[in-house]
């Protein structure tokens, strides 16, 4: 009977690489190191068949490696950025607990209870209630990054902003320039904190557009935002144009035009808030604002890793860009 080989330790990878434990953990998690000496000690990791040892690391450093991941998990858009959050986690030699708050404050709650629980290094997370207390339960230890929106009631977090007055303006704008006057906007059906403003600032901006702005609450999964989308665009005076302030709201308003017998955009003009990977596949193509995602995601992870190691310096916000498609056109008279 063979012995099992026994289990390679961080210490043999180190005198394998040439150095300090410190250094070779740093180029192992992608934290330090020139890229050459972080892609050279993974190499030999690979080749000498060395794993962490969880239990190892935690009672070394006082860390679990885990960091937990949150967001609403129906909106597409929050979909994909949790997997590219993973990702960027794993090459960095951390482990991801995502889960799915669904748009709802008291699951939010407790999912930050078993994020203590499971007492995760860190959090990114979009916060379904940025300004509610239940962020405050996890320690002022544990790193904690908001994507979207700043977590007002627990100091100490960091944060990655967007410029939702620039792109709430520049997709009214879009549509106004196109002759639309009087418009429809679908929001997601969240908390109004004075940590969200882009559906409270979207009012004044039209008003200084000389718009009409009718403005609906919707789910964020699509086929539950369908039928509010289908109250919007049937009666008298429905709107010539959409804003939706996610692509998820405006597919489901894609629908919800097909169920009322208008077409896009000969009938409706539909503008979305993403650039989700569909934008572009869907028919007619979705005019959209669009994020730097890999920007974004490496921001997140920058911030992160500022927090545990007590450094972490201010961020300005991400400013999307207008991808303009088919769905937009002048209104029919």
């Amino acid at each position: 009977m063979s012995r099992q080989q026994p289990r390679r330790t961080l210490q043999d990878l180190a005198t394998a690489a040439g150095l300090s434990l410190a250094a070779t953990s740093y180029a192992l998690r992608g934290v330090r190191g020139s890229p050459a000496t972080i892609a050279r000690v993974r190499q030999l990791a690979d080749d000498l068949g060395y794993t962490v040892d969880p239990i190892a690391r935690a009672l070394a450093s006082g860390r679990t490696g885990s960091i937990g991941v949150s967001g609403s998990l129906r909106d597409l858009w929050q979909q994909d950025l949790s997997v590219l959050l993973t990702r960027a986690l794993r090459r960095q030699g951390r482990y991801a607990m995502i889960a799915d708050a669904d748009a709802d404050p008291a699951q939010e709650r407790l999912i930050v209870e078993q994020f203590v629980a499971q007492r995760v290094d860190g959090a990114l997370v979009s916060p379904v209630d940025p300004a509610a207390e239940h962020w405050r339960l996890l320690a002022p230890s544990v790193a904690v990054v908001a994507i979207g929106d700043a977590l007002t009631a627990r100091p100490g977090s960091a944060s990655v902003l967007f410029d939702n007055r620039y792109g709430v303006a520049t997709a009214l704008r879009h549509l106004a320039d196109r002759g639309h006057r009087r418009i429809g906007l679908l929001a997601p059906s969240l908390p109004s904190t004075p940590g969200r403003p882009a559906q409270l600032m979207a009012a004044s901006i039209a008003d200084a557009l000389g718009l009409e702005l009718i403005a609906r609450d919707a789910p964020a999964a699509m086929n539950e935002a369908v039928a509010v989308a289908v109250g919007l665009l049937t009666g008298d005076g429905r709107p010539t144009g959409v804003f939706c302030l996610s692509d998820s709201l405006a597919f489901a308003v894609y629908q919800a035009a097909r169920d009322a017998g208008l077409r896009v955009p000969e009938d409706l003009s539909v503008v979305g808030f993403d650039d989700h990977q569909l934008a572009g596949l869907v028919s007619p193509g979705l005019t959209t604002m669009a994020w730097d995602e890999d920007a974004i995601v490496s921001a997140a992870l920058s911030q992160l890793n500022g927090l545990l190691q007590g450094t972490v310096t201010e961020l300005p916000p991400f400013r999307p860009t207008l991808v303009v498609r088919s769905s937009t056109t002048t209104p029919r008279r």
